[in-house]
């Protein structure tokens, strides 16, 4: 749902003019630098990127779904580590809190959230529980008017920057599924929160991810999303279809930009006497990629469509998840072939998109996940 095109197109006319003179010709900075430059993270903030999907009552631009995507297509054309930190804002960090929250929760934290100046974390996964997160062992006691938080989560994207962090505890030791689970807003500088040291990662240099450790992390019960013990899995399940339907859009977005840049080197690199765009087996790969590049985008915008008209997207969200990560990984891989070795040495972009995109497959659920959803919404929905 497109509310209305004229505003919408100047926002993506703006947003692809920032990702062509900004964002690109800074990639290869951000990559050897591990960091995105002050400037850059800036000029994000005035352009709003930090409060896409955040309602205007709060500061935020108030996208719909479709309208998300189609600025997640276009902030995809780029180094994925620029979409990672206001990523988490739009998503996972603030829609918890949107959803579930109280309206003092909503009044004071979002605004903060909108402009950038609080960058927000989701902390689910732990060392020992990834796919299967209803496992998590992090504990939250009561103890007066504060919960004293322990454990310790892993992976956490902008976890080192971050200064409000969205934390899933196990408030029911006695419960040993989701029921027992509840989502705490911890803020950064909260005594007993711990940073650790910024992982080494294959690829997506610039996005940071670290352990955060809870020791003693005493945590006001005003801090409860929505002020209710045990429904914290279902607030991080509500938060996934948005959240994999932008994470679907931004890999095609990626695979848009591969893709081009596969076909401008095929048809400037000669071999046999002419461009190798011209010889049939590049032709193949430039084609499957085109196809499946056209099925991702036409997947998205369809689901968010649903999504706008208030259906329950869940399968269609995995579906796009699923299929998206998986051919933008795919067409990665054909860009290197087409490129020859130019696309295993690093002064070529292809290789560092290669790497980057991998992670697309693993996170906001893996794709084995995703299957898990799909066909067990399938059964449910034949069962009645």
């Amino acid at each position: 749902m497109i509310r209305d095109q004229e505003t919408l197109n100047q926002l993506l006319d703006t947003v692809s003019r920032f990702v062509r003179e900004r964002l690109i010709p800074n990639e290869a900075r951000v990559a050897e630098e591990d960091a995105i430059p002050e400037d850059i993270l800036q000029e994000m903030k005035e352009l709003g990127l930090f409060g896409l999907s955040i309602p205007e009552e709060y500061g935020g631009l108030g996208l719909t779904m479709e309208e998300e995507a189609l600025v997640a297509f276009e902030i995809g054309h780029t180094s994925p580590a620029f979409r990672s930190i206001f990523g988490t804002n739009n998503g996972i960090g603030a829609q918890g809190i949107l959803i579930d929250g109280t309206e003092e929760q909503k009044q004071k934290y979002v605004p903060k959230l909108a402009t950038g100046e609080l960058i927000s974390s989701f902390c689910l996964t732990e060392p020992d529980s990834g796919s299967d997160a209803a496992s998590l062992k992090t504990r939250a006691v009561r103890d007066g008017d504060y919960y004293v938080l322990n454990g310790t989560k892993r992976f956490i994207t902008n976890g080192p920057e971050a200064g409000l962090y969205t934390v899933m505890a196990r408030t029911d030791p006695d419960s040993k599924g989701a029921s027992g689970i509840t989502a705490f807003i911890v803020e950064g500088d909260t005594p007993g929160l711990i940073r650790g040291k910024p992982d080494q990662k294959m690829g997506q240099k610039g996005a940071h991810t670290c352990d955060i450790i809870f020791e003693d992390c005493r945590v006001p019960a005003e801090n409860i999303i929505g002020g209710k013990e045990g429904v914290g899995f279902k607030t991080a399940m509500k938060v996934l279809d948005r959240g994999r339907l932008h994470i679907s859009a931004v890999c095609v977005g990626v695979a848009e930009r591969l893709l081009q840049d596969a076909l401008t080197y095929a048809m400037e690199r000669k071999q046999f006497g002419k461009p190798i765009a011209e010889h049939q087996l590049i032709q193949a790969m430039l084609a499957d990629s085109r196809a499946e590049v056209y099925a991702g985008r036409s997947m998205v915008l369809d689901a968010a469509r649903r999504k706008d008209a208030g259906e329950n997207v869940s399968t269609e969200a995995s579906c796009c998840k699923m299929f998206c990560s998986e051919m933008v990984g795919r067409v990665a891989d054909r860009a290197v072939q087409i490129h020859g070795g130019s696309g295993y040495i690093a002064e070529y972009d292809v290789e560092r998109f290669y790497r980057d995109v991998r992670l697309f497959r693993i996170y906001e659920g893996t794709t084995q996940i995703q299957q898990i959803v799909i066909a067990r919404n399938m059964i449910r929905e034949a069962q009645g």
